[in-house]
């Protein structure tokens, strides 16, 4: 395979025409190679338009979330975040840590919470071997955050959640973003939460896709008289 012309198709085949024009972060895409946060038996998909199974079985990962998401929808969550280089971002779901180099490029530090220690280590292991220093992984439950993890300029969801989580929003500073997929399929929203006061947020939906779950985070019941 011819990785540089797979990763030039990736970026304008399948990002570029989903509205991701911002040019440093379509730059950023040939910078962080993708395939090197891929497992080495799926090297062939790191280009692919889906997700990607980070554990086996792979079936089980799939349906546990334990994947990378497709390229296209990685950098559009990158794209909105909108990221200054004095932002500390804090991602939820680490997966093989691809996210969160991204996020470390443009951020001035990253702190991902990852729920499975085998995940938490490959993504440790491919950020210290891409020279990433400011990103940091933790071995934790990022449904249940704790007050010692600080406070945000961003936050970002790897993966997707019924609702946007409350108390994820109470670690963003004013001015803060929180981004997620929201909802149930067949139809998803990419949700940004701004924070605008210390009591009042401001929501955009502006896009649809569909995205794995994270896991531990609430979903409402279904049952209906």
């Amino acid at each position: 395979m011819n990785i540089e012309k797979a990763r030039f198709n990736m970026i304008e085949q399948q990002i570029r025409p989903w509205d991701v024009l911002d040019l440093s972060v379509l730059e950023l895409l040939s910078v962080v190679k993708r395939e090197d946060f891929v497992p080495a038996a799926l090297k062939g998909m790191a280009f692919v338009d889906m997700e990607i199974p980070l554990l086996k079985p792979s079936e089980d990962a799939m349906r546990l979330g334990q994947c990378m998401l497709a390229p296209r929808l990685e950098a559009r969550l990158l794209q909105d975040l909108a990221l200054q280089p004095t932002d500390t971002v804090l991602e939820i779901g680490a997966g093989s840590g691809y996210m969160a180099a991204l996020l470390a490029h443009k951020a001035h530090r990253v702190v991902s919470l990852e729920i499975h220690p085998a995940l938490a280590k490959m993504a440790r292991d491919n950020l210290r071997s891409a020279g990433i220093q400011n990103a940091e992984v933790r071995l934790a439950d990022g449904a249940e955050p704790t007050p010692a993890e600080g406070s945000y300029e961003a936050i970002l969801l790897s993966g997707s959640v019924a609702e946007v989580p409350h108390n994820l929003l109470a670690l963003l500073k004013v001015g803060g973003r929180l981004a997620a997929i929201v909802g149930d399929e067949p139809v998803m929203r990419a949700t940004i939460v701004t924070r605008t006061s210390d009591t009042n947020f401001r929501t955009v939906q502006s896009w649809d896709t569909v995205a794995p779950r994270l896991q531990n985070f609430p979903e409402p019941s279904r049952f209906k008289f």
